[in-house]
């Protein structure tokens, strides 16, 4: 009789210290993980090509390319961006750290390190990654058009849909760092500096003549992720067709949009910034309205209908 076992944790370690090295991957091994090494930026870059880590521990300060400017490429590129970086470095001054987190790193750890603090914090923002990752797979799923993008409007991933469209309409779409066009990072900005409170929606002009984009917030899964959905001008947005064809109210489309989506309503209520009675109570005015009794008929419902647009 054999059992599935839990795939190991892979974590990259960059480190120009053989001793730092020696020290942290006898201390990772023991705790259970595969670990991965690389004296430099450039080589921890090459083997993220090969194998893509769960989880990096990057030393700050290299020679050649130093930790943050390794950070910054890698995440240029979508398919690593959603990695961690936890920076490790004797520089302990408030610029260093805010280098960091301006870099892309979740969480900076000075030296001499404490190898039992160090793994926690990395399990700790690991399985943070991994909420977000199903996240982006139950979007995905959806095959709804959505993006996520940060304050300075770079998109930071996308559904298969939103990618499509946006490669369709943008010639640099397939280039690292693409970043919506403007007036799209100017409304992103203000609405984060106005808690979400800015304009409801921004429209841009795609490269080719005549054709038109509409922005709009959906909600904030992370400090600088703001997920959006993406319609063209003309079209009619996804929570918009439901309210107007199953005679929702526009928050009750919204709750149901998620419920498609396979969030639970804990996450609804997060997203959207109720309380978690208030999306039980939508809830059972969207199974009145649909004349269903759970959250899979309804969800079945608003996936028809979607379909049939």
């Amino acid at each position: 009789m054999t059992t599935d076992k839990k795939p190991r944790d892979v974590v990259l370690v960059v480190d120009d210290s053989p001793e730092t090295l020696s020290f942290l991957t006898d201390a990772l091994e023991e705790a259970g993980v595969t670990v991965l090494v690389a004296l430099d930026g450039r080589k921890a870059l090459g083997l993220v090509e090969q194998i893509t880590p769960d989880v990096i521990l990057m030393d700050a300060v290299m020679p050649g390319m130093d930790g943050f400017e390794t950070c910054r490429q890698l995440k240029r590129n979508s398919q690593f961006a959603q990695i961690p970086v936890i920076f490790m470095t004797g520089l302990s001054e408030t610029e260093h750290i805010v280098k960091g987190f301006a870099a892309g790193g979740v969480d900076y750890v000075t030296k001499p390190i404490v190898a039992d603090a160090l793994i926690a914090r990395m399990y700790a923002h690991l399985a943070n990654a991994r909420v977000a990752q199903s996240t982006r797979a139950a979007l995905d799923a959806t095959g709804r058009y959505l993006l996520a993008a940060n304050r300075m409007g770079e998109v930071l991933w996308c559904t298969p849909q939103a990618s499509r469209m946006l490669e369709a309409a943008f010639d640099g779409f397939s280039q690292p760092g693409f970043t919506l066009p403007p007036p799209a990072p100017v409304w992103l900005a203000d609405r984060q500096g106005k808690a979400g409170q800015g304009a409801d929606s921004v429209t841009v002009a795609a490269d080719k003549p005549g054709l038109m984009f509409r922005i709009i917030p959906v909600g904030r899964i992370g400090p600088d992720e703001i997920l959006l959905q993406l319609t063209e001008e003309s079209g009619v947005s996804d929570d918009a067709l439901l309210k107007q064809r199953l005679s929702l109210t526009a928050r009750e489309a919204e709750v149901l949009l998620w419920v498609a989506g396979g969030k639970p309503n804990r996450d609804i209520a997060e997203i959207l910034g109720l309380s978690p009675r208030t999306v039980d109570k939508h809830l059972e005015q969207i199974y009145a309205k649909l004349g269903v009794e759970n959250r899979a008929a309804a969800a079945a419902v608003a996936v028809r209908t979607l379909n049939a647009r």
